[in-house]
């Protein structure tokens, strides 16, 4: 795949080509927001991958449920060249036990999918700390720290 030449565009231009990619992304269902991409897709590909039951956005708590009723709250993250952090998505409402499993989606930067780890509520509880400027938990995927935890498991 040939990389696309923006040099000699606009912002105003790269704004308006963004906005119709992010239509197209969502006309493609790859997407369902007009946010930043990868929560929506880290969800789809998983719900697909995994073979699950995508809940809607009114959802509270989680995002999928598997056929035994098990919950999933589902985070990704993109890793770059300009940033590298493994630091998930906010979780709000950790303490009410909403979900069973977060899935945890690490992409690389081109959005191809480097990483997929299942853990345990309990642990996602025990190893997240709470921040009062974004009203909820924060949860680093450190394939170090999860990978040495018997309760998770690396799906890919």
């Amino acid at each position: 795949m040939s990389k696309v030449d923006f040099s000699q565009q606009s912002d105003s231009e790269l704004l308006a080509t963004y906005s119709e990619l992010m239509e197209e992304l969502r006309q493609r269902q790859l997407i369902r927001t007009s946010n930043n991409p990868v929560a929506d897709y880290a969800e789809k590909f998983t719900i697909e991958c995994l073979g699950l039951r995508g809940m809607g956005k009114e959802q509270k708590g989680f995002d999928a449920v598997d056929a035994k009723g098990r919950k999933y709250q589902i985070k990704g993250r993109r890793l770059t060249r300009h940033n590298s952090s493994r630091q998930l998505g906010v979780i709000r409402n950790l303490k009410e036990r909403l979900f069973d499993y977060l899935i945890a989606v690490i992409f690389n930067e081109a959005f191809g999918v480097q990483e997929i780890w299942k853990i345990p509520y309990d642990f996602v509880a025990r190893n997240s700390k709470f921040s009062k400027l974004q009203n909820g938990y924060i949860f680093f995927a450190k394939p170090d720290v999860l990978a040495a935890n018997k309760g998770v498991t690396r799906i890919r």
